[in-house]
């Protein structure tokens, strides 16, 4: 069975035998251009070999991308599972290829975890297939493999849920993921959705909405603004236009990047800031309730909002209005509205890179992950023309 030993810390000379002090000294003495901190996950074979690629995999996300030691040790648990899996189907890893997948996830829906003796919650299994896709696929950028089946080229697997008929048969067989060998694109709002959708959320919700669509940021980023990031009067003076301005976000990863906030938008949360924002912190306080000062998107009862709630109040919205909401859907709304946009002007023959702007924007890793969108866009141009001229009208 495949293993996980975590790295420990090298022990000092006064901690090992008087014949190893001056190797122990040595050791701690040498320098290392990216040292693995202690905690840090290493996967070996059922025969004790380690595993070069996946602890590649997870010393890249680790210390090159800075995940957090959390993400890090999901990943490390999916590339385990999987590991294990393939040793007991008697499958080198290299060789793996979509049939062995959907056995791994047929194992999952059929037996309990074998560590845990727990049967395997849907979002589990989606999480483990869509890691061992996303590991693939970087073994084949990266050359540990010349190619693979399970990665990103040519055939793009997506997770999606089996329905037969307008009902399921059962509950369980509603709940069924499968892999099916198409890509699902981007699905953006139109522009009568979006603004039903505004017109019916309360705030801050509204508000968070709004920043989702006209920044593109991720619920993570949105939810971890301060008001001294869109504070007008902090920070150094901007070389922007006064009709925009840059607002530095934490991004995936921890990473910071910077978005740009119209003056409308900031204009807007200024009004939130000074009403809605104010009487629900004075209100915790006369009710001697511990309210956060700091986080810019609170709830009515002056705690900051969390991200299940906003999820919740976007898809219970959706429903009231006739149609599929997700704060996802709001940040590919805003990434096809501008990749849609700067095509046009790059048409008109501006000299600009819409897909590389864009991929900037929303702070993505890899210009692959950008290129969904400029094909959504292709395929739904009349939505994107609709959109365009209700969220973004030209100018007289």
């Amino acid at each position: 069975m495949a293993r996980i030993i975590y790295r420990a810390e090298l022990p000092r000379p006064e901690e090992v035998p008087a014949a190893l002090r001056a190797a122990a000294a040595e050791a701690l003495a040498t320098p290392l251009r990216e040292p693995r901190p202690a905690g840090f996950p290493l996967l070996f074979s059922a025969d004790m070999r380690l595993m070069e690629a996946a602890v590649a995999f997870l010393h890249e996300h680790s210390i090159h991308r800075g995940h957090t030691p959390d993400t890090l040790r999901t990943y490390a648990e999916i590339l385990l599972d999987w590991f294990d899996a393939l040793e007991r189907s008697g499958v080198p890893w290299e060789d793996a290829d979509a049939v062995d997948l959907v056995g791994y996830r047929n194992q999952m829906l059929s037996a309990p975890s074998a560590r845990t003796h727990r049967a395997y919650s849907i979002r589990t299994i989606n999480q483990r297939v869509r890691g061992v896709l996303r590991f693939y696929t970087w073994a084949v950028r990266n050359g540990w493999l010349p190619m693979s089946d399970l990665a990103d080229r040519g055939t793009d697997f997506t997770v999606t849920r089996r329905r037969t008929g307008r009902y399921p048969a059962s509950a369980a067989d509603g709940q069924i993921f499968l892999l099916r060998q198409f890509e699902s694109l981007p699905r953006p709002l139109t522009g009568e959705q979006a603004q039903e959708l505004m017109a019916r959320l309360l705030p801050p919700y509204d508000l968070m909405a709004r920043w989702q669509l006209y920044t593109g940021l991720r619920i993570s980023e949105l939810l971890r603004l301060r008001i001294k990031d869109v504070d007008l009067h902090s920070g150094p003076p901007s070389q922007m236009p006064p009709q925009r301005r840059l607002i530095e976000v934490i991004c995936k990863g921890r990473k910071r990047g910077y978005v740009m906030a119209s003056a409308s938008l900031l204009d807007e949360t200024d009004v939130y800031r000074s009403q809605h924002r104010k009487a629900w912190l004075n209100r915790a306080a006369r009710r001697s309730r511990a309210a956060e000062h700091d986080s810019l998107f609170i709830n009515d009862r002056g705690v900051p909002v969390r991200k299940n709630t906003y999820q919740h109040i976007l898809r219970d919205t959706g429903k009231v209005c006739g149609f599929r909401v997700t704060s996802h859907q709001l940040r590919s709304t805003f990434a096809c509205m501008m990749l849609a946009r700067l095509e046009q002007l790059a048409a008109q023959g501006a000299s600009i890179n819409p897909l590389l702007i864009v991929k900037v924007l929303l702070h993505h890793e890899r210009i692959e992950t950008t290129d969904r969108y400029l094909r959504a866009i292709a395929a739904d141009t009349h939505a994107l023309s609709d959109i365009l001229d209700s969220l973004l009208p030209e100018k007289p």
